[in-house]
């Protein structure tokens, strides 16, 4: 069957079983019957209880279950306790997080539907949009939402705002020739399509598809084929915790295998084994990261942005490719007149004199000749004439008070095929026609032109030169409006005879201008390393002329439209990529096409953009992002991120918020692993050195549940810094554990490790195994803490203003230490945590060999900035 664009009116009737005179409401039923409500399906959303469950999915948090398990059995109720809780706690906030983001996106969404006026029984009457059926009748006028997709039977200059579903900036001009070819959906003139609105003239459409038949639809069966991708911080985590959880358990079972050789208890050497597990592996790490990324929304949320799913923050910061929707996105999504050119010049807006006379005649003519209203600052009608009302009202021209002035006494309404449109008015006791249209249109029917010097006969010079400004306008991007004049005699009805022997006055020149913002944050993405594309269903010239503003484009070579793609193979497309930066006229399946192509070459992808045309590829990205006020819910719902002000600006506040959280997640990475590689040394130490055991059980318990988290949390809440926006973005692949972090863990962990041992040396030669291990213990955990002030920077920070910046690793460092300081000289302590009470000379001992690995870590750092 052919599409019904490639349809006659009467083929599309008779197609759907209805005619010109509408449905009865018995039809209806039946249509409906066949073809179901117009909505579209929801996808089933999870619960509370699912999205908790999920939390648990981690391998080693799976592990940690299986050895919280193992620890009950065994009769350990203390260490099993502590890592439930622990655990817990991370699936509490995970979920926490997940709802509270999706209530926050319910909120932006419009209570009401969208009604629609339809010929029911041979009468017109107003229905939910949600009751029409395949074959009604829909009354479309300025101002309605269209409701389904239909072909137009009826049209009297109608233009629509596709902007949603193509991206095409302008109205489209309707038309009802029945066209021949296949065409792309921002050129089906004949058909209206659900999600668009009317914004000119009035129209009759039978409804040829509903809900998910719709365009719309189809869109929303493609975002359920379209996978989401973790963010590139949830991939590093995950391998990296399945191979330390698997080379710590290799660990302890060797450990416990010496344990039991050199004739300890089974029991007693398992339930070392899991302690030191618990203590090793940073369970802890899942939790840490959840609420680092977490405070990441709340201040993302307070610079208008919604977070919907927590790692989005993160994974922006990591990004490559930022490819953009241009409308509404890159650009205002309102036309806004930015020349004129009246009396042989052109003249910016910014320079526009009114006291001119030539000016003041394009500026009064421009609000005559125009059917949009401003009223109370809500402006009503085509973009193109609210744009004229809009530059009006800066100048401080009112259009009602001008059009008191001049009242309009007769019009010929535009339409398609005379491309232009006039208005008749009393003007200095003269009855003058205004008419604006097409420049090449009105140029055919002009015979004098204005000038200061008088009106004179338009010679064929002047013709060239205003079609060559004409041009140079088209070439820019921008849509001109040709606007000329004549006198016609008293008491004359108008008619399209009259439309000739007309006068040139001038041209207007108008365009969806960028966002003031966007040209510094596109200059921003490039400083960090990004390449922003644009990918719009805008014309090409169009398309191009706002990149170059805003330094997308370079060269007219790095433009392409979707056409230029249609045909090419995936591996074609990945090769082509690289070399464009602007994508024109493009279809859905051709956004995703673009972002796995990217994404095939090891980019990380960002996709931006408002239009239900977008969604598929927003959730194809690795990272979407969705405007807020001007997206569709489609968008919105199929984005990792909402900006609630529609800021461009906001996405690279995201990226420099990204990276900072990535670096502070890698600094609280490398507390944790430093720490626990130094006790892991220590342990080894000893077991080699044929010495009693370090530490208790509880001893490693109580440091994995006080001295890890509370430090590595606030390392998660360093200060930012817009240096990271100088680097370069990390490759996909890219590792968290490179060769020189690991080298940095490991040379951190043997100071940590060989302070504790001098320690648990010093206290075993004074007094024995207890006061030894009191003293490791004490040991461990100041030096853990200290080490908190390491991990701030990869430079030396103990005699810089950066070593006090952070008030949270400051009061962290307090409270651990007070804790710890009491277990180690609160005499009731003693006995829940294995401990010797420690005189002040003792404690001040296990200080100094704490504060002793600071000062250590602190001269590499500087000796190895000064060897570089």
């Amino acid at each position: 069957m052919k599409e019904f664009y490639r349809q006659t009116v009467k083929e599309v009737l008779d197609h759907v079983e209805s005619s010109e005179a509408g449905l009865t409401s018995e039809q209806a039923d039946h249509s409906r019957e066949k073809c179901g409500w117009n909505e579209l399906t929801e996808g089933k959303k999870k619960s509370i209880s699912q999205i908790f469950f999920e939390q648990y999915k981690d391998f080693l948090v799976l592990i940690l279950i299986a050895a919280a398990l193992i620890s009950g059995i065994l009769g350990d109720v203390e260490s099993a306790a502590v890592i439930v809780i622990v655990i817990t706690i991370n699936a509490i906030l995970g979920t926490i997080q997940t709802v509270k983001a999706e209530q926050s996106l319910q909120s932006l969404k419009k209570l009401s539907g969208p009604e629609a006026k339809v010929l029911r029984d041979g009468t017109t009457v107003q229905l939910p949009a949600r009751e029409l059926v395949v074959g009604d009748i829909i009354l479309l006028e300025a101002g309605d939402m269209i409701p389904a997709d239909g072909r137009l039977i009826e049209n009297a200059s109608l233009k629509v705002d596709e902007s949603a579903l193509t991206g095409e900036s302008l109205a489209v001009e309707k038309d009802l020739e029945t066209l021949s070819a296949e065409v792309p959906l921002g050129d089906r003139t004949n058909m209206v399509f659900s999600g668009s609105f009317v914004t000119y003239g009035r129209g009759k459409a039978v409804i040829t598809d509903t809900g998910m038949q719709t365009e719309v639809g189809k869109i929303a069966g493609l975002l359920k084929s379209t996978s989401e991708k973790q963010t590139p911080l949830q991939v590093n985590l995950e391998e990296f915790g399945k191979k330390l959880s698997i080379l710590i358990l290799i660990f302890c079972g060797i450990l416990f295998a010496i344990s039991v050789f050199r004739g300890e208890k089974i029991g007693s050497a398992f339930m070392f084994a899991v302690a030191l597990a618990v203590a090793a592996i940073p369970e802890a790490l899942s939790s840490i990261v959840t609420i680092v990324l977490s405070f990441g929304t709340q201040k993302m949320a307070r610079e208008h942005a919604i977070i919907r799913k927590l790692q989005a923050v993160e994974g922006l910061g990591s990004v490559s490719i930022i490819c953009s929707d241009k409308t509404g996105t890159l650009t205002q999504n309102k036309m806004t007149v930015e020349d004129y050119y009246v009396a042989g010049k052109r003249i910016p807006v910014s320079e526009l004199d009114l006291d001119d006379p030539a000016q003041r005649f394009l500026m009064d003519y421009s609000i005559l000749c125009n059917d949009s209203t401003n009223e109370n600052g809500v402006e009503i009608g085509d973009p193109t004439e609210t744009a004229l009302i809009h530059l009006a009202s800066q100048h401080g021209l009112a259009a009602a008070s001008i059009r008191n002035l001049y009242p309009r006494e007769g019009e010929l309404p535009f339409d398609s095929d005379r491309k232009m449109m006039s208005t008749l008015h009393r003007i200095d006791g003269e009855n003058r026609m205004i008419v604006k249209g097409a420049v090449d249109r009105l140029l055919e029917l002009t015979e004098q032109i204005w000038t200061h010097d008088g009106i004179r006969e338009i010679t064929e010079a002047d013709k060239i030169k205003i079609q060559q400004q004409n041009q140079s306008f088209s070439m820019e991007g921008l849509r001109v409006l040709a606007f000329t004049y004549r006198e016609i005699p008293e008491k004359h009805t108008l008619s399209m005879d009259d439309e000739n022997h007309l006068i040139f006055l001038g041209l207007i020149a108008m365009m969806d201008p960028p966002r003031e913002e966007s040209k510094a944050a596109v200059a921003e993405c490039i400083k960090a390393g990004i390449r922003p594309v644009m990918i719009t269903g805008d014309h090409k010239i169009t398309a191009a002329a706002i990149a170059k503003r805003i330094g997308i484009l370079q060269d007219l070579s790095e433009a392409c439209e979707g056409a230029d793609i249609e045909n090419m193979s995936d591996a074609e497309l990945r090769d082509f990529v690289p070399k464009i930066s602007v994508y024109a006229r493009v279809s859905p399946e051709h956004k995703i096409r673009i972002v796995r192509a990217w994404q095939e070459k090891g980019m990380i992808v960002a996709m931006t953009g408002d239009g239900v045309n977008d969604a598929p590829a927003l959730k194809q990205a690795d990272i979407g992002v969705a405007m807020g006020i001007t997206g569709t819910e489609v968008a919105k719902d199929a984005a990792a991120m909402v900006l609630t002000d529609d800021n461009f600006a906001t996405i690279v506040k995201a990226v420099e918020n990204g990276r900072n959280l990535y670096q502070n997640i890698k600094y609280a990475i490398r507390f944790l692993l430093s720490g626990n590689f130094g006790a892991i040394l220590a342990v080894l130490c000893a077991s080699i050195g044929g010495l009693p055991v370090p530490f208790a059980p509880v001893h490693l318990l109580f440091i994995n549940l006080l001295t890890d988290s509370l430090p590595a949390i606030a390392l998660g809440m360093e200060p930012h810094s817009s240096e990271v926006m100088n680097e370069k973005p990390r490759s996909a692949d890219k590792s968290i554990l490179t060769k020189d972090f690991l080298g940095k863990i490991g040379l951190e962990g043997f100071v940590i490790g060989a302070m504790t041992m001098l320690s648990f040396l010093t206290g075993y030669h004074m007094n024995g195994a207890l006061l030894g291990s009191t003293f490791a213990f004490g040991t461990l955990c100041l030096a853990r803490l200290f080490h908190g002030f390491n991990c701030k920077s990869d430079h030396p920070v103990i005699f810089t203003k950066r070593f006090f910046n952070n008030k949270w690793l400051q009061g962290a460092f307090v409270l651990s230490a007070v804790l710890i300081t009491s277990v180690l000289t609160v005499p009731e302590f003693h006995r829940v945590f294995k401990v010797e009470t420690l005189n002040l000379m003792q404690l001040g001992c296990v200080y100094l060999y704490a504060f002793a690995s600071l000062l250590i870590i602190q001269l590499l750092k500087w000796i190895r900035m000064k060897f570089r």
